[in-house]
């Protein structure tokens, strides 16, 4: 029985050509080696299984190949490069530096530097993770690498460049390596298949690529795991069974939810996730991604960001048709503040699904949510007999002043400049939109005749006020989140004309501002009083507050003791 070689050594590449996804970088290699430009250091870094101690390797035997190619590459044939093949070569040498840290080793390489190589020109040195080096050793090793012999060259390799002392970097030719694209991969995957026989949809090996993130042993090893769950036959729907990602097809669901405003299915789409045993960051995380990749296929531009399959892309591409640009922007912008505050959150359920039901009123029209059409929240505008009808006496009225302190012995000032914002709700005939530039403009004694004002200043209890309130709420159909508000806080009367609200989260306040002329509007008219005026405030008992940075810690501390200011000064302490 033979041996079984994991896909990621087998197909390790062996030569320049062979690298996937560093083109710039081997091209650089081979022209130093072509114009004998070799320096006695470098520096291969960058994330893991990207090819640095590959090239790395690629790199000390073609350096010592007797019979290079007219490409530069070694010719696998000659004693030097058959002796790195069988892996007996004297000339290049691998120390790992995670477990051979010390002093003591670093010792032990400068004195087999001293000793000029027996075949070849050059003995190598490759450093597997060299920023585990000890301090001391780093220190020892600084003089060798700074002036080695003729025939030593040092290739340190490091996943973490930021450890590296500046002394070392100094000395080094510094190679970034990059995460290695998933077209790329893609490509990588579909040749290994063909070579062992396997059969592979595209869309599964661009699954495993973008689990992969950026590196090829990784995908390799994922490869291998799931032809072995498959038996050779690596499906789309295999792939996300092993590998546990959330299928597409339930963004796509969740989309279509959300486009017909269905609160219901979109609940039901979500449980259904959560019982897959999903975590809920994993899913808004999802979400925010998904939107984002529809934003993304609104353009043929930047549709070239988005690699997925063909099939897929189609699918997204037409999903995108049906969204608008300001349902993706507001979508993902919702999506991201559940993300910020999902770790902070007690109840992260409850999280999701008030996200869901935000998402599902950003729906233009539920019926067809591709057509344009008016928002939700807006009502029709009053015709001009019915604005004349004494019956109902919806004569242009000032926009109520919403102030954060209540001021009840003085009526507050009308504000023209403030655009109404025209919305109303159905059935109950207010609309502030319809009202004409120049009766906004004028003030309400104005527009209103003295007969009228004497008709509209009548006074009202508490009761009177929150049952009018109560009526209001009770015939909103489609702001049900306005209505939750309005049925969670009462008014309550500081003088015969002015009443406060108060709330516990700016959430709330917002939804009673957007709607503030609505609610004024009715109000005055159940209550025949043209004065009546709202505050908004927000308890500072009950507020919701988000949690400091450290920043806004230490300021706050400053201000109580400003010496604390002078000690980070003086000792250049930073925060974290």
């Amino acid at each position: 029985m033979d041996n079984y070689i994991v896909s990621a050594r087998k197909y390790r590449p062996v030569t320049f050509r062979s690298v996937v996804g560093q083109e710039a970088l081997t091209t650089t290699l081979k022209n130093a080696i072509a114009r004998n430009k070799l320096a006695h250091a470098y520096l291969f870094c960058g994330p893991r299984g990207v090819g640095k101690t590959t090239c790395a390797r690629i790199f000390a035997k073609t350096i010592n190949c007797l019979n290079l190619t007219p490409e530069h590459e070694a010719c696998n044939r000659c004693e030097s490069c058959v002796a790195f093949d069988e892996q007996r070569s004297y000339n290049i040498h691998e120390l790992d530096a995670a477990s051979n840290n010390s002093v003591d080793d670093i010792r032990t390489i400068i004195d087999q530097v001293r000793i000029p190589p027996q075949i070849g020109k050059y003995k190598v040195y490759i450093i597997d993770e060299v920023h585990m080096l000890s301090p001391s050793a780093f220190n020892s090793f600084l003089k060798t690498l700074e002036e080695p012999p003729a025939h030593a060259i040092f290739i340190l390799a490091t996943t973490e460049k930021h450890k590296i002392i500046p002394t070392i970097l100094s000395r080094c030719q510094v190679y970034d390596f990059n995460r290695i694209s998933i077209s790329d991969m893609v490509n990588h995957l579909q040749y290994v298949a063909q070579k062992e026989n396997v059969l592979a949809e595209p869309e599964a090996l661009n699954i495993i690529a973008q689990k992969a993130d950026g590196g090829m042993r990784d995908a390799l090893s994922i490869f291998d795991q799931t032809v072995s769950y498959t038996a050779g036959n690596v499906t789309y729907k295999s792939v996300i069974e092993n590998l546990n990602v959330l299928d597409f097809e339930y963004y796509f669901k969740l989309t279509d939810a959300i486009l017909a405003g269905s609160v219901i299915n979109s609940l039901l789409i979500l449980n259904d996730i959560l019982m897959r045993g999903f975590e809920g960051q994993y899913i808004i995380s999802g979400i925010m991604s998904h939107f984002r990749d529809l934003l993304v296929c609104k353009d043929p531009v930047t549709a070239q960001l988005f690699e997925v399959g063909a099939s897929i892309r189609e699918r997204y591409v037409a999903t995108a048709k049906q969204c608008s640009n300001d349902f993706l922007y507001n979508a993902i912008e919702i999506a991201n503040d559940c993300d910020l505050n999902y770790r902070l959150s007690k109840n992260k359920r409850l999280l999701l699904e008030l996200t869901l039901i935000k998402l599902c009123q950003l729906s233009e029209n539920p019926a067809e949510p591709s057509a344009p059409a008016e928002k939700k929240n807006e009502l029709k505008p009053v015709t001009p007999s019915e604005k004349t009808q004494p019956k109902e006496k919806t004569e242009p009225v000032q926009p109520p002043n919403i102030v954060s302190e209540p001021k009840p012995e003085i009526k507050p000032a009308p504000r023209a400049e403030k655009k109404p914002v025209g919305k109303s709700m159905d059935g109950l005939g207010v609309s502030l939109s319809s009202l004409s530039k120049d009766d906004k403009e004028k003030p309400a004694e104005n527009t209103l005749s003295n007969a009228e004002a004497k008709q509209n200043n009548q006074l009202f209890t508490e009761d009177q006020l929150q049952a009018a309130w109560q009526d209001f709420a009770e015939n909103l159909k489609e702001e049900k989140l306005l209505k939750n508000t309005m049925t969670l806080y009462k008014p309550k009367m500081l003088s015969n004309s002015v009443f406060e609200v108060e709330v516990n989260t700016e959430i709330n306040k917002n939804y009673l501002d957007d709607h503030s002329q609505a609610i004024l509007s009715y109000l005055r008219k159940q209550l025949l009083n043209d004065d009546i005026t709202m505050t908004i405030k927000i308890s500072e008992a009950i507020a919701v507050k988000k949690p400091l940075t450290s920043r806004e810690i230490f300021d706050d501390m400053v201000q109580k003791n400003p010496s604390l200011q002078k000690l980070s000064d003086e000792f250049d302490l930073e925060l974290s």
